[in-house]
């Protein structure tokens, strides 16, 4: 019976080896071809290996210094100033509006919450020609200012349930201890609520980070000139043209996108251990 139950003991163990495996060729063999072809002289991806010959930095080297028209550089800056901002905008509307729902009774509060999970059924695409129309409306079309609002206002729904259901798991007792003492709606927002929601804070600002440097089809209908274009967008350009096909280039320019990603997930991974001792001291 024992010899029976290490045996199967082992199986299972071997069999979530496997999958682990499994799941690493999946994610590392592509992102393995992509580094390899960003090293491999040349522009062409059928003479490319994964395994270069001959490696070269070259391609980083032209997407930074070598490039006439500097494209890559002002697509790495238009990236970043629309991944900040709608990390930062997107955190601000998403813990106000999901502390109203979580905190207060007011009426149509039933209706809002049940609103928000249904708009999380529609994709943002469904909406893009009113979204497009009310743009060019109000001039905002092909401007970074008009993409960030977009992006804003789509995390709205799926991010304030998100934040709405952390809030509820943080006792009411810490807003009557605070009223008690003498605090008011703001300081019991920002002293005692808001510091144990950094956890929750630090998944939504990460999300909608990484949200500008993956999307292209938002990019592809809002903007015009390529000199506004965001990095998934510009990037794009480089293996779509005609005349233009540099998949090495690509490869080079789509690894250094990881950068700011891993740096941002590095700095909130921070917050988010801090978040974690804080509500558990406090709690």
């Amino acid at each position: 019976m024992k010899l029976k139950m290490k045996t199967q003991s082992r199986l299972e163990v071997l069999g979530i080896y496997l999958i682990f495996a499994i799941m690493f060729v999946v994610i590392a063999y592509p992102l393995l071809w992509a580094v390899g072809m960003s090293l491999n002289p040349g522009r062409s991806m059928f003479s490319a290996s994964m395994i270069p010959d001959n490696w070269s930095l070259e391609h980083y080297k032209w997407l930074f210094f070598d490039d006439p028209r500097g494209r890559y550089v002002q697509w790495y800056k238009n990236s970043l100033i629309v991944a900040g901002f709608t990390s930062l905008f997107s955190v601000i509307v998403a813990m106000l509006t999901a502390y109203a729902f979580s905190r207060y009774n007011f009426v149509g509060k039933k209706n809002g919450i049940f609103l928000l999970l249904v708009l999380q059924m529609f994709p943002i695409l469904m909406a893009m020609v009113a979204l497009y129309l009310l743009l060019s409306l109000v001039g905002l079309l092909n401007t970074l200012t008009g993409l960030i609002i977009i992006y804003v206002g789509a995390s709205v729904p799926m991010m304030t349930f998100l934040v709405k259901g952390y809030f509820d798991t943080i006792p009411r007792e810490l807003d009557e201890a605070a009223k008690i003492d003498g605090a008011g709606h703001m300081r019991i927002f920002f002293q005692v609520i808001l510091p144990l929601t950094k956890p929750i804070l630090a998944v939504v600002a990460l999300f909608q980070f990484m949200t500008p440097f993956m999307d292209f089809l938002l990019p592809r209908i809002v903007l015009r000139n390529e000199d506004k274009f965001t990095l998934a967008l510009g990037l794009f350009n480089f293996v779509s043209n005609e005349f233009d096909n540099n998949f090495t280039r690509f490869a080079a320019g789509a690894i250094l996108v990881a950068i700011p990603i891993a740096l941002v997930f590095l700095f909130l991974q921070r917050y988010l251990i801090a978040g974690l001792t804080a509500g558990g001291t406090k709690g």
